[in-house]
């Protein structure tokens, strides 16, 4: 059974090592069958969370970037791959972004 799978590469670097991985990922997905699409959000106009709680009501966001076109590739995918270098320990901050704003779909479900 085929998946469609969401790739979200979160190295700012493009030919980084989180996005070789991703590459190589997304190879041996396909020759398995799998529809994958990688999103690289270093690319992408997302802005982080003000903390303004219009969401909690909404289910939405108020801020005017990509986010939401990423949200819905989430939520219609069957698989979603994060990757990320470690920078300082922890994920960076492109992926945090990604995680915080992801709660709004989570409340929705």
């Amino acid at each position: 059974m085929s998946k469609q799978i969401l790739i979200l590469s979160a190295s700012p670097r493009k030919g980084g090592n989180s996005d070789v991985l991703c590459d190589a990922f997304r190879r041996g997905a396909e020759e398995s069958g799998h529809k994958v699409e990688k999103l690289r959000l270093s690319e992408r106009n997302i802005h982080y969370c003000t903390g303004c709680g219009v969401c909690n009501n909404t289910h939405r966001c108020v801020q005017q970037d990509d986010m939401a076109q990423v949200l819905e590739q989430m939520v219609q995918a069957d698989v979603i791959v994060l990757a990320t270098p470690v920078y300082f320990y922890t994920m960076d901050a492109q992926l945090k972004v990604i995680n915080e704003q992801k709660a709004i779909v989570e409340e929705q479900q």
